[in-house]
């Protein structure tokens, strides 16, 4: 994945750089409440404009139905865009045409211009030709940093980077280079720790994983299913047990790879899914017909701890439990506490995303502690999938 150019190859002073960012954040009441990506795309914004760029920002917003509508208008981000980069950010009524034109031809060097919602025109998703040399034809340069839309061919994405001089920006390059570290290149052994509700969902990832991994240890939902595929009783616990051939094919294609699956010894197990219901740990072989599994148990948080610590890089999607409601965050907070630990001692490279996985780290206050952890959700995950992702596959083709 390192094999593209970034914004250190760009001569950018006097000239329009294109940004295709992710400004697709959450709003209430017209104000920006999670500025998360915002402040991650900062630094490219804020360095090109540093160095004598006029930089013009792309975005989509939303889904808005084939046409222009206000609620899904990108000026609620113009607030907060400004703050994050330091000076006050212009803003076009539309992303071609002579509204755009015009605010784009106003600009100065080192100044910052937000396009209104790409979506608002059918032709970016079709990744239509005319519309992305429409696009093209308002500046000189293209600097990709939305990694999180990097897996759609759209013409802001993929269409650009053919007809522009084209280079990753600073959040994308970051992206890139930990994702490769973590299962191009890695330092092994290469531990997965996978969870979430299904399997159905993850058939893919899995499938790739355990030809990539050393070790896959599973939790929440997903993994009842294949206890379940082994023969355990799960008694009401959320289970897919009709998708037991696959995960019987997955153990199969672990064991042929020298991939070590992991799944719960013990779990926490409870009646009733509500935050103080009773609850009580049990093996796996003795779960009760009527509970179900909402975490892993303290026999499996020791046995993934010990196997951590014989490894040099994690990957991590998705929670070990119900780790929403207490006490069923215990398990996920325990694993991910040690892997962080591994990682500031400069054990473990880690990076982790996709799903609930942001949250789930949030919660148990070991996000920062993480060599990486993308908020790209479907990109991240089609990356776990072995998929080539569009909008990167553009930035090599254009190097």
């Amino acid at each position: 994945m390192s094999d593209f150019k970034t914004i250190d190859d760009l001569d950018v002073a006097g000239r329009t750089v294109l940004v295709r960012a992710d400004l697709n954040v959450p709003t209430k009441d017209g104000k920006v409440t999670d500025t998360t990506r915002i402040d991650r795309l900062a630094p490219t914004l804020t360095e090109l404009a540093g160095r004598g760029a006029r930089v013009v920002v792309l975005s989509h917003f939303g889904r808005p139905k084939g046409g222009r509508d206000d609620k899904y208008s990108l000026r609620p981000v113009v607030p907060a865009l400004s703050k994050a980069v330091g000076q006050d950010v212009a803003f076009a009524d539309d992303c071609i045409g002579p509204d755009a034109e015009k605010a784009v031809k106003a600009l100065k060097d080192g100044q910052v211009l937000l396009l209104e919602n790409l979506r608002f025109h059918p032709e970016e998703e079709a990744n239509d030709k005319s519309f992305a040399k429409a696009l093209a034809s308002l500046g000189d340069l293209y600097v990709n940093d939305a990694f999180s839309a990097a897996h759609r061919a759209h013409a802001s994405t993929e269409g650009l980077a053919h007809v522009l001089p084209a280079a990753a920006g600073r959040l994308m390059e970051a992206e890139l280079k930990a994702l490769s570290a973590a299962l191009e290149k890695p330092e092994r052994p290469v531990a997965a720790v996978v969870g979430g509700a299904k399997i159905s969902t993850k058939l893919d990832l899995l499938g790739n994983l355990v030809k990539r991994v050393d070790l896959l240890a599973l939790g929440g939902g997903m993994a009842n299913t294949f206890l379940f595929a082994k023969g355990v009783n799960v008694g009401a616990s959320l289970a897919e047990k009709d998708m037991a051939d696959q995960a019987r094919a997955i153990m199969r294609a672990a064991e042929a790879a020298g991939c070590e699956v992991v799944l719960p010894r013990d779990g926490v197990v409870a009646r009733k899914f509500e935050a103080g219901a009773p609850s009580e740990t049990v093996s796996v072989d003795e779960i009760p017909s009527d509970a179900m599994v909402l975490d892993v148990g303290p026999a499996t948080v020791e046995y993934l701890t010990l196997k951590l610590q014989g490894c040099r890089t994690v990957v991590w999607n998705g929670p070990l439990g119900a780790f929403e409601i207490q006490p069923f965050d215990a398990g996920t907070n325990a694993v991910a506490g040690t892997v962080a630990a591994l990682t500031r001692a400069g054990r473990v490279l880690s990076v982790a995303g996709g799903g609930d996985t942001v949250a789930a780290l949030a919660g148990a206050g070991v996000e920062e502690a993480f060599s990486y952890v993308s908020t790209a959700g479907g990109a991240f995950l089609e990356w776990l999938e072995g998929k080539d992702l569009p909008g990167v596959a553009a930035l090599k083709r254009a190097k």
